[in-house]
């Protein structure tokens, strides 16, 4: 009878421990998680798992791997707040399938991605005509963001060409600008430093430029 009371007592204290766990570690729907988050997820729960199965063995046992996980998750969010190289090595970055009606082969090898996924893709989206789609974004999630054609308003890609003080050559490139434009636009508009800029956009000829926080 005491084992059970154990066990009980165990399952309500480690459910609290992971909703407060979760409640840290910030908010993202689940269709939005990393891999890096999965993994933590499901070290918290396999762990979870064998405490409650084990009532004997001390809960501390459990508690301090838990604890270790979210520190780490916490410093490498940290991190990825403030380095965007380290955020696309744990998280990953956007890749274009389809600009301007074109289907980039080369970008879906890299990923491996095939036809089939991009097809079942677009049908979840009632999409089932490729020649309706103008462009398409490989998440880092793995969810796929589409635009489609307008034939009565033309649609423009919004792309980041600046982030966390950063220029994105690759997206200038996609756009037929390059970075020398860039800084001569942002300089006429009175940003004279591009590391004080954490995201800036051109779309539709209007430039969108929010500055860092200081």
């Amino acid at each position: 009878m005491e084992e059970y009371f154990i066990i009980i007592l165990r399952t309500l204290f480690l459910y609290v421990m992971i909703i407060f766990i979760f409640r840290i570690m910030g908010k993202r729907e689940i269709g939005e998680l990393s891999i890096l988050d999965l993994v933590v997820f499901m070290m918290i729960a396999e762990m979870a798992v064998m405490a409650i199965e084990e009532p004997e063995d001390p809960i501390i046992h459990t508690v301090l791997p838990m604890g270790i996980i979210v520190l780490v998750q916490i410093l490498f969010a940290w991190f990825s707040l403030r380095s965007k190289s380290f955020r696309e090595l744990l998280d990953g970055k956007p890749t274009v399938i389809i600009h301007n009606g074109k289907i980039d082969d080369e970008a879906m090898k890299k990923q491996r991605y095939n036809y089939d996924d991009l097809l079942l893709q677009l049908r979840e989206k009632d999409i089932f005509n490729l020649a309706d789609v103008e462009f398409a974004i490989l998440e880092p999630s793995g969810k796929l963001s589409v635009l489609q054609k307008d034939k009565k308003t033309p649609h423009s890609l919004t792309l980041p060409l600046i982030l966390d003080g950063q220029v994105q050559t690759t997206h200038l490139d996609m756009i037929g600008k390059t970075s020398f434009w860039l800084r001569k636009e942002l300089r006429e508009r009175g940003f004279k430093n591009v590391q004080e800029i954490s995201f800036c956009s051109f779309q539709n000829g209007q430039f969108y430029i929010d500055e860092k926080n200081k």
